[in-house]
């Protein structure tokens, strides 16, 4: 009998043969090799190398919506401590009514390329937990503004001294986080991020850019997901 792990992977892969036949989404090679767990629903969840992990890791999940599945799954399997960053009302209100253990530790900021505080627009469907954050030429008579903060920022204000995993769900928000990752020589050892070039105003061009940004300081791609998830080791 095939085993859940087996079978997801194996849904994963056709997902993106499939896709790539049709010209949809973009998948690159992966560079590395290495030993990974998924942790989380099949909605929440991501695939993690966890050879990289202990109950010692620094972990900063930013973009938690109402699935914290796989928050849950890092602190049970490794033990560790997740700092949980989201700052959209809906958000909030869903982590101030769960009963969460202690190593759960939630804070109502964002994360970007600057501090301060930054324009968000809701998602179009109401359905939807997810806001994201407002570019130039977006129409803005909807807007909400809510506090946001450099990487650097945080790990300060934290006392931290690494970041041992990086995960990103910020709706597209990622490719300024990175680019300002290179420029403040923050490195966590293992990123995961969902990047958004199905959007026709970023687009394909805008992550093979941000891609190679991240080879360019260190990393090697070792995941992909159907759901433009990526997964990337820092070669020490």
């Amino acid at each position: 009998m095939l085993s859940i792990d087996y079978k997801r992977r194996l849904k994963n892969s056709i997902k993106i043969i499939l896709k790539k036949a049709l010209n949809r989404g973009y998948y690159p090679r992966i560079e590395c090799r290495c030993k990974t767990v998924y942790l989380g629903s099949d909605y929440g969840g991501w695939e993690v190398a966890g050879d990289f992990l202990d109950n010692s890791s620094i972990v900063y999940s930013f973009g938690i919506g109402e699935d914290i599945s796989f928050d849950l799954g890092l602190m049970d399997l490794y033990g560790v401590k997740v700092h949980a960053f989201d700052p959209t009302p809906r958000s909030i209100a869903w982590v101030g009514s769960q009963k969460l253990k202690p190593n759960f530790i939630f804070h109502s900021f964002g994360v970007a390329d600057f501090d301060g505080s930054a324009s968000f627009l809701p998602p179009n469907n109401l359905s939807f937990v997810s806001f994201r954050m407002a570019t130039k030429i977006d129409k803005r008579d909807n807007e909400y503004i809510f506090p946001v903060k450099k990487l650097s920022s945080v790990i300060n204000e934290l006392g931290h001294d690494r970041i041992d995993l990086l995960k990103m769900d910020v709706e597209g928000a990622e490719y300024e986080i990175i680019e300002d990752m290179r420029k403040s020589g923050i490195r966590p050892r293992q990123v995961l991020v969902e990047f958004h070039h199905r959007w026709p105003e970023i687009g394909v061009k805008r992550t093979r850019e941000t891609m190679q940004t991240l080879s360019d300081i260190g990393y090697k791609l070792f995941y992909t997901s159907a759901r433009d998830e990526f997964g990337f080791l820092l070669m020490l």
